[in-house]
């Protein structure tokens, strides 16, 4: 039986999702956190501009069971302005969004205002200054699917369009006090 490899990882913002370099921008990959066995794979992806948890594996079934809907995905999501009560609802609800041009319509899902906002480690590329821009603020958002840039999309819809997101939770496995491009190889996943 073939043992496989399995890895959480803290995806630091600019990196891209893959291990190989398909396009034109020169822009870090994977491979530059940790010496990855070959056949490893990202378990979904996050943008370039987005952080977070991560998970990594040489086995496909694996892959294919976490990136199912039964598996819930929490995102926490700095926005511009203060999220209110009527944004977040119409997130819970569900609403219309295009992906690659066509409409989609996000299924419900849990959101919340978070009353104060996460610690985080600070990002290379600064958010902004909120004394110029205005005031920001920060919601938890779960979600089963997994669009390309959905909960950008959302927050958007909403009229708050997201300024920092950070994955902080697969299933039951969480983000907690890991650091930017820290890699944690692990036996299985109990997501």
């Amino acid at each position: 039986m073939e043992k496989h490899h399995h890895f959480i990882i803290h995806k630091p913002y600019g990196f891209i999702s893959q291990f190989v370099n398909t396009g034109k921008r020169k822009k870090p990959l994977l491979g530059e956190l940790h010496d990855f066995p070959e056949n490893t794979m990202a378990i979904g992806r996050l943008d370039v501009h987005s952080e977070g948890l991560l998970l990594l594996t040489t086995d496909g079934k694996e892959s294919e069971r976490i990136r199912s809907k039964k598996v819930e995905k929490e995102y926490y999501v700095q926005v511009d302005g203060i999220i209110d009560d009527v944004a977040i609802q119409k997130l819970k609800l569900g609403l219309e969004i295009s992906i690659h041009g066509v409409k989609y319509q996000t299924k419900p899902c849990k959101a919340f205002a978070l009353p104060d906002p996460p610690t985080f480690h600070e990002r290379k590329k600064r958010i902004r200054d909120e004394e110029s821009h205005g005031p920001t603020s920060w919601a938890s958002i779960i979600i089963s699917e997994g669009k390309f840039r959905q909960v950008r999309k959302m927050t958007a819809a909403v009229g708050f369009p997201t300024l920092r997101l950070i994955r902080v939770r697969i299933g039951n496995i969480r983000l907690g006090e890991m650091r930017p491009a820290d890699v944690i190889e692990v036996i299985s996943f109990d997501a």
